[in-house]
Order: structure tokens, then C-alpha cells, then sequence
């Protein structure tokens, strides 16, 4: 009875109280076709030990990505990097992993300092004023932003570019296409995988709100910030700048000629995990500080004089009326922006930069063993043309040396046909990345 709400004789009791003999009479005005006379068909049940039993013997069929087990060159917004243990024993302690949520400000210092923390790594890591307490992953953190633009602007309309995650761009999607609003996307250069400026200028226009890109974009690819900034702020729209992959955030100039930046924070000590919980993340420029969802922790001092830590804006509608909230996106992943900030914490910026270099440098080691499908500049993936080989062959022939190959490009974009999205981390070693090449022979 351990885990059960009632025991038998408290049944019983509960039963002579409303004057019935027996469960079957509490449920007899029900008409006997809807009534369940038969067991549930499922097994008896079983003892905690013979419980673990069972589950570790179905975690040991896992394919596990990293240590000695899978080499990993699966990337698309999922990162395979090196956790340091110290992030698991901080998150681990009893006063973050129980904590719900900071709205009482005098007994959750601990929980709003950290947050306010992470607002002011995310704020140097991308360039912006202000940042708020995250959001669930990068692919609601998009729509978001999109939604932000089209308030701060008036306009009804968002151009997204191609290379922007396609799945971040499906649930954008999903949040325009029940609201009227028109969503439209624009070209990328065939040969360098990069944005295609022309198209971007001949389909902006005076009911744009937000210009959408992604840098490195789903390619791989290290896109021009400014150069789009400039097409977009002429029009009038605000420039909604999109990464995946944070580590590039070591090595890449902060995008400060953006408006406002969404991205994934996965890469900061969040483990693949079957794909989540992750965290996102919206930053902006000061004058959106009202329209960014969810909530800002800021500094104050307490009755003593000492500094403090509080809510300082909450524009969800738990907070407010429900028709003024600026999101309905419930609440922030602050347990799992607590584990970014103290890889951040751990990295430094130095180290951060170091590690963004060891990234770049394997991935264009195994480029030039390769044929990439893009002449543009890229991070640490980039697009594989195979052609001795299809890429499922490519990827079964790697599988069955514990290889976790790339992903087949033309479920997402037809006219890249036979092509892989490889990524190359910190942990990828040499002898592996020879294995890949090897394949494509």
C-alpha cells in the first residue's frame, strides 16, 4: 500500500458512510455498456528491485551518443558537448531542485540571483539591453519574437529566411496561421548557402514587422547581421537574429545591429536527452523591454540597504489581465538555465572562445576531407555533398562502427538531394572524423 491513496478498510469505511456494499454498487446507476466488468490486461505487479531491474535493462539498449560508446556527427539544434560534473552537483542542491517558482522575493534570493545572472551572460553573449528569465526552447522563443516585432511595430506580416531551423519555422507557422498573419520566407544562394539578399529586398515591404535569420543558420553557415540589418531597418521592420548553436557565441560577434535575438541554449551543459528540457531564450534592445514574454529579475536594495534581487517585470497573464499579456508561454525554465549559467560560469570567456575554436577547427578538419555542398563560412556543421554512396548507406555503414552519422538534408529541403548535415564538437576525435570520410569513399 505504499504508493496507494486508501487502504482496503478506508474503502470500506467511505462505502458504509454514503450506504453502499461495494464499489459495483457505487457505479450500478451506470448504464452497463459503458461499465469496464472485465481486469485491466496488464501484468501483476512488481517489487522495487525487480522495477530497477527492468529499467536498467531497458536504458542498457540505448544507443548512447558521447563517452565510449557512440561517436556522434548529428547536430540540426541538438549538440553533443561535454557537461562538467560541477554543473550537476550545484543544480543538484535542495534549494534550486525544489524551488518552484520566485515570486516571493524574501525567501527565493538564491533562485532570483541566478536568474539575474543568467540574464547578464545572455545579455554579453548576444549584444542586447536585456534579457529575460528564458523560455522552453528556441523553437517557441522564434514565434515569440515574431510576436513581439508585430506589436512594437503594428504590422501584420513576418519574412523568415529558409535557412532558419525548419522546425523552429513550422512552429512559427502554427502560431501565425490562426491569427490572420502572414508568414513568408525568402532564398538562399544555391552556392554559398548564405541568405539571399535580393530575395530578402524584393519581398520585404511596408507591412513586414519582423525579418527573421538564423546565424550559423541550419546549414552551418555564418550569416551577415549587418547587411541584412540594414535591408530590414530601412523598411521599417525589426531584425529577429536566431542561433542554435550557443558555443558559436565564443567565437562570433554579438549581433547588436539586431533588434531582438531568440536562440537555444542547449549546447550549455543540456544533455541530448531525447530532445529536451531545453532552454530558450529572448534578448532585445531596451526600447522592447515591454513587449519581451515572461519575466525579468532586476536588482534593488532591501529595508537595510543591501543589494537584492526581485521580480521586476512579469507581462504574463498570470501577472496581468490575461488581454494585456504580451505571451501565454507559461513559465520560465529557470532549473535549466541555472545549469547554462554555471557552465558559463565554469568556461569564462576565455574558455568559452577556446572551446568555440576546438569546434570550428574539427569541423573544417573533416571539411576538407569531404565535399561540402556550400562555399560560404561556417561554424562547427556544414553540408556534406555524398556521391559514390546515398546517405543512408553512408549512415548504415557508420552505425555499424557505433557511428552516429548526419542527417539527410532532403526531408527538410527536396532540392538537396543525397546531402548530409555533419557536426563536429569538442568531443569528436580524430579517428572518428577519418571513419566518416572513409564512408563517403
Amino acid at each position: 500500500m505504499r504508493y496507494l491513496p486508501k487502504s482496503d478498510s478506508e474503502r470500506r469505511e467511505m462505502l458504509d458512510v454514503i450506504g453502499h456494499a461495494s464499489m459495483e454498487d457505487l457505479a450500478a446507476h451506470l448504464p452497463p455498456a459503458v461499465r469496464f466488468e472485465k481486469t485491466l490486461d496488464i501484468p501483476p505487479g512488481k517489487s522495487e528491485y525487480e522495477i530497477l531491474d527492468y529499467f536498467k535493462a531497458r536504458g542498457a539498449e540505448n544507443a548512447v551518443a558521447g563517452g565510449n560508446e557512440y561517436a556522434c556527427f548529428l547536430g540540426a539544434g541538438v549538440y553533443n558537448h561535454y557537461r562538467p560534473v560541477l554543473v550537476d552537483t550545484v543544480v543538484s542542491r535542495g534549494e534550486f531542485l525544489t524551488s518552484y517558482t520566485p515570486y516571493q522575493a524574501e525567501i527565493s534570493q538564491g533562485t532570483l540571483t541566478s536568474i539575474f545572472e543568467f540574464q547578464s551572460m545572455i545579455c554579453q553573449l548576444t549584444g542586447m539591453d536585456v534579457a529575460n528569465a528564458s523560455m522552453y526552447d528556441a523553437s517557441t522563443a522564434v514565434p515569440e519574437a515574431a510576436m513581439m516585432a508585430i506589436r512594437a511595430t503594428g504590422r501584420h506580416s513576418v519574412l523568415t529566411a529558409r535557412t532558419v531551423h525548419p522546425e523552429y519555422r513550422e512552429v512559427l507557422r502554427t502560431y501565425t496561421q490562426h491569427q490572420g498573419i502572414p508568414l513568408d520566407e525568402f532564398a538562399y544562394h544555391a552556392e554559398s548557402g548564405l541568405l539571399d539578399i535580393e530575395d530578402l529586398s524584393r519581398k520585404i515591404s511596408q507591412e513586414t514587422a519582423a525579418v527573421i535569420l538564423q546565424t550559423p543558420n541550419f546549414f552551418g553557415m555564418v550569416e551577415n547581421v549587418k547587411q541584412a540589418a540594414a535591408i530590414a531597418h530601412a523598411a521599417g521592420a525589426l531584425l529577429v537574429v536566431v542561433f542554435s548553436e550557443a558555443v558559436s557565441r565564443g567565437l562570433l560577434e554579438p549581433p547588436r545591429d539586431a533588434d531582438i535575438v531568440a536562440g537555444e541554449l542547449q549546447s550549455f551543459a543540456l544533455p541530448p536527452s531525447y530532445g529536451g528540457p531545453f532552454a530558450g531564450v529572448i534578448a532585445c534592445k531596451e526600447k522592447l523591454i515591454r513587449q519581451i514574454p515572461g519575466r525579468l529579475v532586476g536588482e534593488t536594495k532591501d529595508v537595510n540597504g543591501n543589494r537584492a534581487f526581485c521580480l521586476t517585470l512579469a507581462t504574463r497573464e498570470q501577472h496581468i489581465r490575461r488581454e494585456k499579456a504580451t505571451s501565454n508561454i507559461c513559465t520560465n525554465q529557470a532549473l535549466i538555465a541555472l545549469m547554462a549559467t554555471v557552465y558559463l560560469s565554469i568556461y569564462g570567456k576565455v574558455g568559452l572562445r577556446e572551446l568555440a575554436l576546438q569546434n570550428l577547427s574539427k569541423a573544417h578538419y573533416l571539411a576538407g576531407k569531404l565535399k561540402p555542398r556550400f562555399a560560404g563560412p561556417f561554424f562547427n556543421e556544414f553540408v556534406a555533398q555524398a556521391d559514390a554512396k546515398t546517405v543512408a548507406e553512408i549512415n548504415r555503414s557508420l552505425e555499424a562502427q557505433k557511428i552516429i552519422g548526419g542527417l539527410p538534408l532532403d526531408k527538410f529541403y527536396p532540392e538537396l538531394k543525397n546531402t548530409m548535415l555533419l557536426c563536429c564538437t569538442e568531443m569528436t576525435k580524430r579517428s572518428h572524423m577519418d571513419q566518416v570520410a572513409e564512408a563517403f569513399a
